[in-house]
């Protein structure tokens, strides 16, 4: 069994990945290195700059796959992005294990989520949390008022005797 040897020319090649974010790829080769390193182009949020590192996309085809996505079309595949591009999808595979065809649901982006700490915050501040309606919001006020601030989400659910499903569409909104 032969030693394990460092291939200096992959070991510079990767440094280069990993620290050029404008390092355009010159192969699959260097497709698959980028993925293993944890690179991925987030199709639907990807910048002109992002699209110029694959391989064989010009300029025109970055900029139009851009365009695209600031006029609301959502890219899920990638037989999307070679339909927007007019290329045969054969053409687009080789790309794929960096591409992230990531979901957005645009009313959560739009939404901003409200984060309460459930000690301090008014009746009017608990019913921005979804999940919590007058008679959660009130009993939340007046066991903090009866039984002091909660100490954390299990004093939390305790203190209110709160189901674990319920706790779990919480939980994500609260901080102590």
């Amino acid at each position: 069994m032969q030693p394990f040897r460092f291939n200096p020319r992959l070991q510079r090649l990767r440094e280069r990945i990993l620290h050029d974010p404008y390092y355009r790829f010159q192969s699959g080769e260097e497709i698959a290195i980028a993925s293993q390193l944890g690179i991925s182009i987030d199709v639907n949020h990807a910048t002109v700059d992002d699209w110029l590192r694959l391989p064989g996309l010009s300029i025109h085809q970055s900029r139009t796959l851009v365009q695209l996505s600031q006029a609301g079309v959502k890219f899920y595949s990638i037989e999307d992005i070679a339909a927007a591009l007019s290329l045969p999808v054969t053409r687009l595979q080789p790309l794929q294990p960096i591409l992230n065809f990531a979901y957005y649901d645009d009313e959560s982006i739009d939404t901003p989520v409200v984060i309460v700490n459930p000690n301090t915050a008014s009746l009017e501040i608990l019913l921005k949390v979804p999940f919590i309606d007058v008679d959660l919001a009130k009993a939340i006020i007046q066991t903090r008022e009866n039984h002091g601030f909660y100490t954390s989400i299990v004093d939390f659910q305790k203190k209110l005797n709160l189901a674990g499903d319920v706790l779990a569409q919480l939980m994500y909104y609260l901080r102590f």
